[in-house]
């Protein structure tokens, strides 16, 4: 039996991996590597008092993942919290160049997610080997080990750290005998499930029906050619002459159809963005977007800044919809920030085209906090994979705040490294309040100034535009003169040609 049977309540990447001593070519990993998800004792109830109200626990938690195979209600409470039996899953890997410790890291991360999407993690193989076998990944030797692993352990899912194609997938589900999927369809399943808003399950059904159309496979007869008329028993007959049409062809142009569907309403929920969008930079409001790897605490450290109330939890992608808040610096001026999808090495391509629109509001932004996982083993891969992901979307010339949260969790020792990787990031910790002032202060610091200085003349009754000037501009001096209030700011350009009838000067800055 498996070690990780004696532990079933371990930590989860604890059990990853467990078991065995390494073998040539194969490694089962032990629990001594890094975690791609920290537990913390006091996590309930400090997002209680810092992450606002949370109204979407409630419902996240209506669904219940459970050991076991019962699904039938015993108590006529659990029609409210509903019981999903929970997958046995094996992982399996390939590396061909890097350090093991790489590979592992990676493979906790594929843990990580597998137990996100409602998943348990039983053990994993690591294989090096110059190249996956083309046909089935693993090699057919160690195919017919991992079939041995499985059947021990009672696997019912073996789950693979890189895009498997669709003929090493059915290749290897003929050896192994159970279901084999990859990262690809974990990712696109956890984007499933925690998909919120009526754009956001577009986004993720239009990447789900991509990922899908390449993989759809024939089953025998179900997908043989059809006839048409009236056609008896043996096929014989009018309207069974011809080759018809095959079931995967009009499955095909089904996902064909719903995919142009689906894209046709995600560009009409365009304009309504786009004019909140204009609204903004009418009133030259700027624009700050938090980036970074999954998990890396960016709605924490939103609802840290703002009180939004964005639903926080201890797991990968857990919100995925962006959510938008007006804040203030301290010298009073207004700015939005907003909440973006968080990113995963090996993100999937159809992910970062259905979620364009979605991200959007970083390649739009004035200024972008890039919130780093401080306490994670590999930051500077975190900061790699995020960073690739904003090229992709334009935003590469955008300034960019590196700031490492959870600083909490991390030694004096580790900050002198990471200080020498970053070395103008701020340290913060979103679940204490450690650096969150800095995180504000080097926001306020880097957002645009306004690009002229106007000097005005306002008239006591129009005190409307001296409070615009304080929210969007930045006010040198005001004095106060018996025909009015003598302001000096910096405004944007579109606001000093709009006061341009109360200038006593206008000078470019």
């Amino acid at each position: 039996m498996n070690e990780a049977e004696h532990h079933p309540e371990d930590d989860a990447v604890a059990r990853v991996l467990r078991s065995a001593e390494s073998k040539a070519g194969v490694a089962r990993f032990g629990a001594s590597g890094a975690t791609a998800i920290q537990r913390h004792d006091t996590d309930a109830a400090e997002t209680a008092s810092v992450d606002g109200e949370q109204f979407d626990r409630e419902e996240r938690a209506a669904l219940r993942r459970v050991r076991g195979l019962s699904t039938e209600l015993e108590d006529v409470t659990e029609v409210e919290y509903r019981q999903l039996r929970l997958e046995n899953v094996v992982l399996i890997g390939v590396y061909s160049q890097g350090s093991q410790e790489d590979a592992e890291n990676s493979m906790r991360e594929l843990a990580a997610l597998a137990e996100t999407a409602g998943a348990r993690v039983l053990d994993g193989l690591l294989q090096r080997r110059p190249h996956p076998d083309p046909s089935t990944y693993l090699g057919s030797g160690k195919a017919e080990e991992l079939r041995h692993v499985v059947a021990a352990l009672g696997a019912d899912t073996v789950v693979a750290d890189t895009e498997l194609a669709p003929s090493q997938r059915r290749a290897l589900e003929d050896v192994v005998k159970v279901k084999v999927i990859d990262r690809t369809a974990v990712i696109l399943d956890i984007f499933s499930q925690h998909a919120k808003s009526r754009e956001g399950k577009a986004q993720v059904e239009l990447a789900q029906l991509e990922y899908l159309l390449p993989r759809l496979r024939g089953w025998g007869e179900s997908m043989s050619r059809q006839a048409g008329g009236q056609v008896g028993g043996t096929g014989a007959g009018m309207g069974s002459r011809g080759p018809g049409e095959t079931k995967i062809e009009l499955d095909r142009r089904r996902i064909h159809s719903r995919m142009a569907k689906l894209r046709k309403q995600i560009v009409g929920m365009k304009p309504a963005r786009e004019a909140k969008r204009a609204n903004r930079k009418r009133n030259a409001v700027p624009s700050v977007a938090i980036a970074g790897y999954t998990n890396a605490g960016k709605s924490s450290l939103l609802n840290r800044i703002t009180g939004a109330g964005v639903f926080v939890q201890n797991a990968l992608f857990a919100t995925l919809d962006a959510t938008v808040r007006r804040n203030t610096t301290a010298d009073g001026r207004v700015y939005t920030i907003a909440d973006t999808v968080g990113f995963v090495r090996n993100l999937p391509h159809q992910l970062v085209e259905a979620f364009r629109s979605t991200l959007e509001e970083v390649g739009d932004a004035d200024l972008i906090v890039h919130v780093v996982d401080a306490a994670h083993p590999d930051p500077a891969g975190q900061i790699a994979t995020v960073r690739d992901v904003i090229g992709e979307v334009g935003a590469r010339d955008i300034p960019e705040l590196v700031v490492f949260n959870k600083a909490d969790l991390i030694s004096p020792e580790d900050r002198l490294v990471l200080r020498g990787l970053e070395p103008d990031a701020v340290f913060a910790s979103a679940r204490t309040g450690e650096g969150v002032a800095d995180v504000l202060e080097a926001i306020a610091r880097m957002l645009p100034d306004p690009a002229v200085e106007v000097d005005l003349l306002v008239p006591y009754d129009r005190g409307d535009i001296v409070s615009t000037l304080h929210e969007t501009g930045r006010v040198i001096s005001v004095d106060y003169d018996e025909d009015g209030t003598r302001i000096r700011a910096l405004a944007s350009r579109e606001q000093a040609a709009q006061l341009a009838e109360f200038a006593a000067a206008s000078v470019p800055a």
